[in-house]
């Protein structure tokens, strides 16, 4: 609990050492979003867990710390320190075309909060990750009144028609900020989501695995539906190889992806009315709430948790133990052989055999008549003079065959029967 408080007190210090620089450029904004910010830069260091960040990596991010659409290249604990790219093309000359997995958070929106989270990710896959800053404007503050904050699962898109406010009054130009301002009518969603879209469009990139927090579920799937509707065959090559794992909330995602895990505490309610009741949960974390920080009792320990799924769908091969974040491979049983007529025929006889058949000497008629009555000592037996054991089932001899079955017979393998 100490380092949580350290950790969030010593990000507040150095927002406070940038602010009046920050002041000059935007001074309406930024005088006004300033508390806001701080707040939230607080609650994402109660939902997250910023213990896993570095002294120089708070004061790195300290100064954009709710810039939305900032894009962050996050090693593993112990690794170099996080890099800052201000837009896609930045984020490609940094390294960003070897990194293969992308994490998004919600709830504050700091940068504080996307670089926890994505450390714990980055932590449990053992490579970088990428993580996107949803930020915090004036549209947030008018959506968070509305109750949107609350309910996101079912107002999320009222944030994103508040962002023209953000647009009109100006705001640092990150992410997907320039592919928004290319047309001529106003966008009608948010500039993380616009972020997320244009990083997995972009065929330079290729991602395995889709992790959110939280509103940041939200934000995955508004991107990848944007995707779905204007590159649907990006969509399908990306949801051939990616798999989706969700903390906190259970958001509807795009039907090509057969991989989704979500994954909630038992004891979260935020998440609960966030989340579509149709959704089942895929895992459940007993005794466990909203909060990820490690530091908090019942807290989602993302880390273990994502170890442990990588861990189980990797059991289905080698190839797939070596590279945990491959799907994995489909069982046999998945696979279904298709039977046509000419399969089901049986195979015509030879024609030695045919042969064989018509130069058979016929069998002689064996007639009998139902008239005869039978022989007198027949009907005078006794009952000793009749046979000791009698079959329970009339015998039926197979056509063809030398064996006999019985008349009645059981199916031995019942059809199983597979969830709907």
């Amino acid at each position: 609990m100490f380092e949580t408080a350290f950790t969030v007190g010593l990000t507040q210090f150095a927002r406070t050492l940038s602010f009046p620089e920050r002041l000059q450029h935007r001074t309406a904004r930024n005088g006004v979003l300033e508390a806001w910010r701080l707040r939230n830069t607080g609650l994402d260091g109660f939902f997250y867990d910023v213990k896993t960040l570095t002294p120089e990596e708070i004061y790195y991010v300290s100064d954009a710390i709710s810039a939305e659409g900032l894009i962050l290249i996050v090693p593993p604990s112990g690794g170099p320190m996080l890099t800052v790219c201000e837009n896609i093309d930045e984020y490609l000359a940094r390294g960003g075309r070897n990194v293969k997995v992308l994490a998004v958070a919600g709830l504050g929106g700091s940068a504080l909060g996307a670089a926890a989270f994505a450390r714990n990710v980055a932590d449990a896959v053992g490579e970088p990750v990428a993580a996107i800053v949803s930020g915090y404007g004036l549209g947030d503050i008018v959506s968070e009144t509305i109750g949107a904050n609350f309910l996101f699962g079912w107002l999320g898109s009222i944030r994103g028609d508040c962002e023209v406010i953000d647009d009109v009054v100006g705001r640092p130009r990150f992410g997907a900020y320039d592919d928004r301002r290319a047309g001529d009518t106003p966008v009608r969603t948010c500039l993380d989501v616009d972020t997320v879209k244009g990083l997995l469009a972009d065929d330079r990139l290729s991602f395995r695995l889709l992790a959110g927090h939280s509103r940041g579920n939200l934000v995955l799937s508004e991107a990848l539906y944007a995707l779905k509707d204007e590159k649907p065959e990006r969509l399908k090559t990306i949801a051939a190889g990616a798999r989706i794992v969700t903390f906190g909330a259970r958001i509807t995602m795009p039907p090509a992806f057969q991989s989704v895990i979500d994954v909630i505490g038992d004891l979260d309610w935020y998440g609960e009315i966030n989340s579509r009741p149709k959704i089942e949960s895929d895992i459940r974390v007993p005794m466990a709430g909203h909060s990820t920080n490690t530091d908090m009792l019942g807290a989602l320990r993302v880390t273990t948790l994502l170890k442990s799924i990588l861990a189980d769908t990797s059991e289905s091969g080698e190839a797939h133990a070596a590279d945990p974040l491959a799907l994995p491979a489909p069982s046999p049983s998945d696979h279904v052989v298709e039977i046509t007529a000419e399969d089901a025929l049986p195979e015509p006889l030879p024609p030695e055999a045919i042969e064989a058949i018509a130069s058979a000497e016929p069998v002689a008629e064996i007639t009998t008549s139902v008239s005869e009555t039978p022989p007198a000592e027949a009907l005078e037996a006794t009952p000793s003079d009749k046979p000791d054991s009698v079959p329970a089932e009339p015998i039926i001899a197979d056509a063809g065959t030398a064996k006999a079955r019985p008349a009645t017979s059981r199916r031995k393998n019942p059809p199983s029967r597979r969830k709907g």
